[in-house]
């Protein structure tokens, strides 16, 4: 399995490198009120400017139309190659952002800012390319014409009757640094368009008698004027409040318009974007969901329309409710907001009163504290609207459940009339009973329209069938005429109530699913034992939540790693991971039913938090449309809880590190400290012997030569034992420790390590006791014999000097063990725990040595496969007691052949 966590050192470099990806590069917008007034020319002529000014100037796409002068002043600036993309049959040219990217020039000159680009390229509009430029960095001068801006565009339709296709977010003019407008005369427009300037000869007529009307001309005109104050008006607001200078000060205004899924709504909010704007106020957007479903064209609709929220800056808050009214006067009260907006009625007086009053008239006697705004549209553009802004909502029941309810209506009452047939004593009034029974089932199991069908299906032949004079429409008795239109209003309401309750049902059986699902998702992240499990988790959740396949990818040395998580159910090639690696880049959404790479077969959302990036989540939905609106923000809530849960996994490593880290450098402290020490007293010991062996003045015997020399073997056999503890200590640590096994006698092992610390334990009477039965056993001989070496050098350290020890060798069962015992003071109770750990001292004992010898016994008889403990004695001092397997049995002694 891959190891997906990210080197913790990188994680304060992607925190730098986020922030140094906020440093967006300058835009600048060359904006007028139509074609022909030279926004090009002017464009060109400040990025000459630039040029002269030293500046490192190229050109991504400019649009010279053939002009003369306009191409004279591209001299001297570099063109971008430009990107030839495919598209039915015919090549089309298009900007190249990776192009423009790769070359990273200061400034980059993009004409038409509104264009639409061809499919295959990255982004869906040009303005998305000017994006992702300026996060790059790099500097930007661009052209749009004022009709182009969102919030302009019903204007522009309502002036010129010419409705504008290409458009551009006004969250632009935010974003610019400076905008210059490119200002003409209508008169002189119009001049330079029968000059054939702006558009060819064929085209000229055309366009005077219709776009460049002179009144047209002058209304785009003040537009654009309007436009330029406003945001002039605004940078002199930002100043005054930077350089803290009385004046007026933005109000407390908050706007909230009200959206439903109606093509009227895109008017209305680009209305209400004009209006924040020009109020300098802060505006939200609101959906109020019923318990009624919506139609797939009606869920695309309300898409669009909150997507326009989103382009256009605003925020988009939802409610769920039956009462339109009031669900929108308690998000206003909630977000305090001071003005909603709505769309002017389109119904008639007789639908208003059908519903219980406009809803303009409701939403004013209801909300007194707050003012309400009522904007009128085109009504022509919506003869046919798909649904009418807070209509009743529609009925979502398919032909089968029409049918189902007529069949079911049908079978009840050729039921009842045949056992009316064989019993007469059967009422007329009993049948109507059993009928709207009937009907109150239909509207349960089948819906509100198929239980409307069933009321007047059932009602007709009622009277019909059963109620007297038989076999006619008529109806003789008063009180049986009162009796039917009760049946029939009564089946109505009653109908009507069920299903409306069992669609309520429905919904609040959606909402639980949908909390169940958070709270599942948040449970089982916040429990998993690692990455590797939060990871399987969130793939297994989504997929299943969103019937999608999931495929997550994690950062690795700063950047994306091309390698999914094994979990991930959905496979990830070259071209998805390169719409991943934008995503990734630019902190946005991409792919498929996105505004950018929509040709990718899955969507990729990036998993952020607001310190850093963790990753990608791409997601492909087994339905063929798009995901609705509640699907998205779930989606978005869920890709939310799982980047902050793999966060904090990060954040976790990384403070395990940080504490690894610390205990390294403190062991390394300790460790340095130690041989610092353990060296000086053998060194200091070897240089004191040699000085005196060296110094011709000292008279020396042989005895004391001999002891000298003697002193200087002792220095150097332990200068010898703490290098050899050191490597056996990096050698177990790195699990490099090789066994050399062979068949040997614990005896001559014993045997040798007493002799080697002959010195060491002086004249301390030594027992060794070996059971007869003890049989050979496969060890590494030197590296047992430097074990009892370290314990017998224990024993000497901290023993009295004619102390005895013993040493037992004992068969168990499958075991040889080995007892070490001496007569010293022994360990204090709560340090035996601890007197293998690594530089462990027990408190008290005298300085010296690394605190490294018996760790290092343990470590090397577990690599044989045993262990080894130790004890207090009864009667005073310790035992040590190593056990080594000793299942196996010697090969036969061969005699050797003369």
């Amino acid at each position: 399995m891959n190891d997906y966590r990210p080197d913790p050192d990188s994680l304060l470099a992607a925190i730098r490198r986020d922030e140094a990806r906020q440093q967006r590069g300058r835009l600048k917008i060359f904006f007028g009120m139509a074609a022909g007034v030279g926004k090009t020319y002017a464009m060109l002529q400040a990025a000459q400017a630039r040029r002269t000014e030293g500046s490192d100037a190229v050109v991504g796409w400019v649009e010279t139309h053939g002009r003369a002068e306009t191409e004279f002043l591209l001299a001297g600036l570099e063109q971008l190659p430009k990107q030839q993309l495919e598209y039915r049959g015919a090549v089309l040219e298009e900007m190249d952002l990776d192009a423009i990217l790769a070359r990273s020039p200061q400034l980059v000159l993009v004409d038409e800012l509104a264009h639409t680009n061809a499919p295959g390229a990255r982004h869906l509009k040009r303005y998305q390319d000017v994006l992702e430029l300026l996060d790059a960095g790099i500097d930007v001068y661009t052209t749009v014409n004022v009709q182009h801006f969102e919030s302009r565009v019903d204007a522009v339709r309502q002036i010129t009757g010419i409705t504008v296709h290409e458009k551009v977010p006004d969250s632009l003019l935010d974003l610019a640094d400076e905008i210059e407008l490119i200002d003409l005369p209508p008169d002189a427009l119009r001049k330079r368009l029968a000059e054939g300037k702006v558009y060819t000869a064929e085209r000229v007529e055309v366009a005077a008698n219709n776009f460049f009307r002179t009144g047209n001309l002058t209304a785009l005109r003040e537009m654009a004027l309007r436009l330029t104050a406003e945001h002039v008006d605004h940078k002199l607001q930002d100043y005054m409040q930077a350089k803290r200078i009385a004046g007026p000060w933005k109000s407390g205004d908050r706007l909230m318009v009200a959206v439903s899924p109606s093509p009227f709504s895109e008017e209305v909010i680009r209305w209400t974007r004009r209006m924040a704007y020009t109020l300098e106020a802060p505006w939200f957007a609101a959906f109020i969901e019923t318990s009624a479903g919506l139609s797939e064209a009606q869920r695309e609709l309300l898409a669009q329309n909150l997507e326009l929220v989103r382009r256009l800056g605003g925020e988009v808050v939802t409610a769920a409710g039956e009462d339109i009214v009031e669900g929108v006067l308690r998000l206003a009260q909630q977000r305090n907001a001071t003005q909603i907006v709505v769309g002017k009625p389109l119904q008639t007086r007789f639908e208003d009163w059908r519903r219980g009053g406009s809803l303009v008239d409701r939403l004013i006697r209801a909300g007194s504290d707050i003012d309400i705004y009522v904007v009128s549209g085109d009504k022509a553009k919506h003869r046919t609207p798909l649904r009418a802004p807070f209509s009743l909502p529609q009925f979502q029941s398919t032909w089968r459940d029409y049918a189902g309810a007529a069949i079911a209506i049908g079978c009840v009452t050729f039921s009842l009339l045949a056992a009316h047939s064989v019993w007469p004593w059967i009422s007329y009034q009993a049948v109507g009973l059993i009928e709207l029974l009937a009907v109150l089932l239909v509207a349960v199991y089948l819906g509100r329209g198929p239980a409307l069908l069933a009321a007047l299906l059932s009602a007709i032949s009622w009277n019909f069938l059963f109620i007297q004079p038989r076999f006619t429409f008529a109806i003789s008795a008063l009180e049986d005429i009162i009796l039917f239109l009760f049946y029939f209003i009564i089946a109505l309401f009653a109908g009507t109530l069920t299903a409306r309750l069992r669609t309520r049902e429905r919904q609040a059986q959606y909402n639980a699913d949908r909390t169940t699902a958070l709270y599942t998702l948040a449970h089982e992240t916040a429990t998993a034992a690692n990455m590797d499990d939060v990871l399987r988790t969130a793939v297994e959740q989504i997929g299943q939540v969103f019937a999608a396949d999931v495929a997550i990818l994690l950062t690795e040395q700063e950047k994306l790693s091309h390698t999914v998580h094994p979990a991930s159910t959905l496979a990830v090639n070259d071209q998805e991971f390169g719409v991943a690696s934008w995503v990734f880049d630019n902190n946005k959404p991409a792919g498929r039913f996105t505004a950018t790479l929509p040709q990718a077969a899955a969507q990729f959302r990036p998993l952020s938090t607001p310190s850093r990036r963790v990753g990608v989540v791409g997601i492909r939905p087994q339905q063929t449309g798009r995901l609705t609106f509640d699907q998205e923000v779930l989606l978005e809530t869920f890709t939310s809880q799982v980047a902050l849960v793999i966060e904090r996994e990060l954040l976790d490593e990384a403070a395990q590190e940080s504490v690894v880290l610390r205990e390294s450098e403190r062991l390394y402290t300790t460790l340095l400290n130690s041989i610092s020490h353990e060296l000086r007293t053998p060194l200091a010991t070897v240089t004191g012997a040699a000085s005196s062996l060296l110094d011709e003045n000292t008279v020396l015997t042989d005895q004391s030569r001999s002891e000298l020399i003697g002193e200087i073997q002792s220095a150097a056999d332990r200068l010898n034992r703490l290098v050899e503890n050191l490597l056996d200590m990096s050698r177990l640590d790195a699990g490099r420790l090789q066994l050399k096994l062979e068949w040997c006698d614990i005896g001559d092992v014993i045997g040798v390590a007493l002799r080697t610390l002959r010195n060491v334990l002086g004249k301390r009477p030594v027992q060794v006791t070996v059971a007869p039965d003890t049989p050979l056993i496969m060890l590494d001989f030197v590296l047992m014999e430097q074990v009892l070496v370290n314990l017998l050098d224990n024993v000497g350290a901290y023993t009295p000097a004619d102390s005895s020890l013993e040493i037992v060798v004992m068969v168990e069962k499958n075991w040889v063990r080995i007892d070490l015992a001496d007569h010293g003071p022994g360990v204090p109770t709560d340090a035996l725990a601890r007197i293998f750990d690594k530089f462990y001292r027990v408190p008290g004992t005298l300085a010296g040595g690394t605190g490294l010898g018996l760790s290092i016994c343990r470590g090397l008889v577990e690599a044989h496969g045993g262990t080894l403990t130790a004890h207090n004695r009864d009667g005073g001092g310790m035992v040590f007691s190593i056990r080594l397997p000793s299942s196996a049995a010697p090969p036969p002694v061969q005699e050797a052949i003369l």
